[in-house]
C-alpha cells in the first residue's frame, strides 16, 4: 500500500461521524425515515375508498350488498352482526320499504324503481337456490340396471312457494300497469287548493298521501265496476300472500324468551270478559270481536297479542300433558279453548289486513336462524303490504265516488279495508278457511281426524302441516286466470 493510501485512511478514521437521521413512527408504514428524497422516490399509493367518478356499476351493488349479508349487518367486522337469516329478512325488507314507500298512488311503478326491485329481488332470492334437500332419484348403470341414488334438490317449500309468490308479485305490477290508461280520477296535493279531504276526517297519521278528485257527478258506471274488479283481483293478491306468510311463521319455533315472558295461565292475559266468551258453552267469534273496542290500530294489534299468547299457552299445556301420558280432565277442553282463540284470531286478521305485526311474530322473526323461512316470510309480508297499500288506494277513489253520489256519506269516516265476504255471521269462521280446525261437533270431527290410541286418549292434534303450503298455487293459479279475462276499458 503506498503513503496517499494510508494517509486517506488515517483521515477517513479521524473524521466524525455523520448525525443520526431522525426516524418517524408511522402505524401504517411502520418506523421510516424522514428523508425529503426518499418520500419523493415512492409511487403514490392509490386509495381504495374513493370510487371512480360515475354511478356505481351493477357488479359493486351486488359486492356491497353480499358484504353487508356476510358481516350480518355488523361493518366493523367484529362478528358482533345479526344471524344469516335476520339479515336476509332485513335486506328484503329495507329494499320493498325504498321502492314501494314512494308508491302512493294508483299509477305504473317508474321503469327505474320496477328495474331496481327486479334485479335486487333476484339477487337476494337466489340464496333459495343452494337451500337443497335429499331426494331419491333414478340412475341407469353401464349394464342397464336402473339404481335408486340420492341426490340433492331445492328444499320443497322453497321450489313452490317462492314460484308462488314471484307469480303474485307480477301479477301485482300487472294491476298497477293496468291504471297507465287515461282515468275519472285524479289526485291534488295535501297543501293544495281544495286539497282536503271532503269527509271531514283528520287524515293528519297519513298526511304524505295525496287527497283523490272525482268528477262532481262521480264515476261513471263502466270505470266503478272496473275499479271494484280491480280491488276484487289485489284482494286475492292479499289473500293468497297472508297465507303463505302466515304458514311460514306458523312453522317457526317460538322462541324461549318469548315464552318465559308469558303469564301462567290463559285468563290472565286475556282479561275476564274475553275468556268468559271463549270457554262459554256457545262460542260466536263476532262476539267477542264486537265487545272489545277496535277503534285504533293499536287496540288491533294488542287484542292479537293476547290471543296469540293464550293460544301458546294452551298449546304448551297440552303438549306438557300428553308428553307425561297424563290425560287431564282439561285435555280436551283447552284444545277446543285453543281452537276457538284461532278462529277468532283468523276473522280478526282478515277484519283487518295490514295490521302492524305481533310480539310473537316479531319474536319469531328476531331469532329465526332457518334462512329459507327468513326469504319466505320477509317476501310474502313485503307483497302483503303493497297489495294493502293498492288495495287502499282503491278503496280512496270508490269512498270518493260514493260522497260524490251522495253527500249524506261526507261526515262518514272512510272504512278500513277487509277481506271479509258478505256472508251470514254464523258461516263466517267457514267461509275465510276452510282447512281451519272447527270447534263446533267435536265429538264426531274429532272422532273421525284424530282416532284414540289404546288408552282411549284422543293423539295430539297438529294445527298446522308443511304440505299445507302447497295448497296456496291453487288460489294463486285462479287469480291469475282472473287476471288473463279481464279487459280494460
Amino acid at each position: 500500500m503506498s503513503e496517499d493510501d494510508d494517509d486517506a485512511a488515517t483521515t477517513t478514521a479521524l473524521l466524525p461521524p455523520p448525525p443520526l437521521q431522525k426516524r418517524v413512527l408511522s402505524r401504517s408504514h411502520g418506523s421510516r425515515s424522514a428523508t425529503p428524497a426518499r418520500s419523493q422516490e415512492l409511487p403514490p399509493v392509490p386509495s381504495k375508498t374513493v370510487r371512480d367518478s360515475g354511478p356505481p356499476s351493477e357488479l359493486d351493488l351486488m359486492k356491497e350488498k353480499f358484504a353487508k349479508l356476510l358481516l350480518g349487518e355488523d361493518m366493523s367486522g367484529t362478528g358482533k352482526g345479526v344471524s344469516s337469516a335476520l339479515a336476509l329478512s332485513n335486506a328484503i325488507t329495507n329494499l320493498a320499504a325504498s321502492i314501494f314507500g314512494e308508491q302512493r298512488r294508483l299509477e305504473p311503478m317508474s321503469a327505474e324503481r320496477r328495474a331496481r326491485w327486479n334485479r335486487e329481488i333476484d339477487w337476494l332470492l337466489s340464496v333459495a337456490d343452494h337451500i337443497v334437500e335429499f331426494a331419491p332419484s333414478q340412475q341407469v348403470s353401464e349394464d342397464g340396471t336402473n339404481i335408486e341414488v340420492m341426490g340433492t334438490q331445492q328444499r320443497g317449500d322453497l321450489l313452490v312457494n317462492i314460484a308462488a309468490l314471484r307469480k303474485l308479485d307480477a301479477m301485482l305490477l300487472e294491476y298497477l300497469d293496468s291504471f297507465g290508461e287515461a282515468q275519472e280520477f285524479w289526485y291534488v296535493a295535501k297543501d293544495a287548493e281544495g286539497g282536503e279531504d271532503d269527509d271531514g276526517t283528520c287524515t293528519c297519521d297519513k298526511w304524505w298521501i295525496p287527497t283523490v278528485r272525482v268528477p262532481a257527478e262521480g264515476l261513471s258506471e263502466a270505470s266503478r265496476k272496473w275499479l271494484q274488479h280491480q280491488k276484487d283481483l289485489v284482494g286475492q293478491v292479499l289473500k293468497a300472500a297472508m297465507a303463505i306468510n302466515a304458514d311460514v311463521l306458523g312453522e317457526m319455533e317460538i322462541p324461549e324468551e318469548f315464552i318465559e315472558s308469558l303469564p301462567k295461565n290463559g285468563r290472565s292475559i286475556l282479561g275476564d270478559s274475553i275468556y268468559k266468551i271463549i270457554t262459554d258453552d256457545i262460542f260466536d267469534p263476532n262476539e267477542l270481536l264486537q265487545s272489545v273496542d277496535l277503534s285504533t290500530e293499536h287496540k288491533i294489534v294488542d287484542l292479537k297479542d293476547r290471543i296469540e299468547a293464550s293460544v301458546v299457552i294452551w298449546h304448551r299445556k297440552i303438549c306438557h300433558k300428553l308428553s307425561w301420558a297424563h290425560a287431564g280432565v282439561g285435555l280436551e277442553k283447552r284444545e277446543e279453548f285453543e281452537e276457538r282463540a284461532q278462529t277468532a284470531l283468523l276473522i280478526l286478521m282478515h277484519r283487518f289486513p295490514g295490521i302492524p305485526q305481533s310480539s310473537l311474530e316479531i319474536s319469531k322473526i328476531q331469532y329465526n336462524t332457518d334462512v329459507g323461512y327468513a326469504l319466505l316470510e320477509s317476501y310474502s309480508r313485503t307483497l302483503e303490504s303493497l297489495a294493502f297499500a293498492v288495495l287502499s288506494r282503491i278503496e280512496d277513489v270508490l269512498h270518493a265516488d260514493a260522497v260524490a253520489c251522495d253527500p249524506n256519506k261526507r261526515t262518514k269516516s272512510r272504512r278500513r279495508p277487509s277481506l271479509e265476504s258478505p256472508v251470514p255471521d254464523d258461516a263466517t269462521a267457514e267461509a275465510h278457511h276452510g282447512s281451519c280446525v272447527h270447534w263446533q261437533d267435536q265429538d264426531v270431527e274429532d272422532g273421525e281426524k284424530h282416532p284414540p290410541d289404546g288408552n282411549g286418549r284422543k293423539l295430539k292434534k297438529i294445527h298446522r302441516v308443511v304440505t299445507k303450503k302447497f295448497l296456496h298455487t291453487q288460489q294463486i293459479d285462479i287469480v291469475a286466470s282472473g287476471l288473463k279475462s279481464f279487459t280494460h276499458r
